[in-house]
Formats: C-alpha cells, structure tokens, sequence
C-alpha cells in the first residue's frame, strides 16, 4: 500500500515512471498489525464512525511511537513536512486517509476470516 501511495505521489508530481518506495524498517512496523486484532474485536458493535475514528488515533500513535524510536538510532524511514506535520513524524492531514484505512482492513480482516485464512 505504501509503495502504491508513494507512486501516485510521484506522478502527483510529474514522474509518470510512478516511482513507489518504501523502507525495509517497515516490514517490522506493519508487523505490529497483529497487535490491533484484538482491539477490533473490542470495537466491533461501535458505529463506523466510531470505529474510524479510533483507527486514526491508533494508527497515528504507532507512526508516531515508531518512528520516534527510529529516530534514537538515527534512522529516518520517513519525514514528513508541510503545516500539518507534527516532529516530521506524522501529518495530521492525513487523517482521513488514515479512518478510511482501518475501517478497510476491518473488511479486509472479516473476509480472510471467512475463509478461514490464518486460522487454525
């Protein structure tokens, strides 16, 4: 996902090769995502909106506390920038994007459990 949304970027800005990147650091941090499991289970009944809202917040702490602690080893994986940017490790107007995102991996997440993919 990250690769597809740093290619837009680039055609955004006039590369039409849709050059995506991403860094290997983030294997690492999408893996975390295995910890959130539980907590779409405790969220569920709440209305969508709810429940998008809460993904953000949650997704905008990992980025944050992530990218914070790569920073005490002087990695960078990403800094943002822009009037939203909040220590280059977050944009706040990524929010959005951000509620969208997890109300579609709960979809995501409903379907794999349909097909019992990951389950004993």
């Amino acid at each position: 996902m990250e690769v597809i949304w740093t290619g837009l970027t680039s055609f955004q800005k006039g590369n039409l090769n849709l050059i995506g990147h991403t860094s290997i650091w983030m294997f690492f941090i999408y893996g975390l995502a295995f910890l959130l499991e539980p907590v779409h289970h405790w969220i569920a009944h709440l209305h969508w909106f709810f429940r998008g809202c809460i993904w953000m917040v949650l997704i905008f702490c990992i980025e944050f506390i992530t990218g914070y602690l790569l920073r005490l080893f002087g990695i960078s994986a990403w800094a943002y920038d822009g009037r939203f940017s909040i220590l280059g490790l977050i944009r706040l107007d990524y929010a959005p994007l951000w509620f969208t995102v997890g109300l579609f991996f709960e979809k995501l997440h409903f379907l794999l459990l349909n097909y019992h993919i990951g389950t004993k």
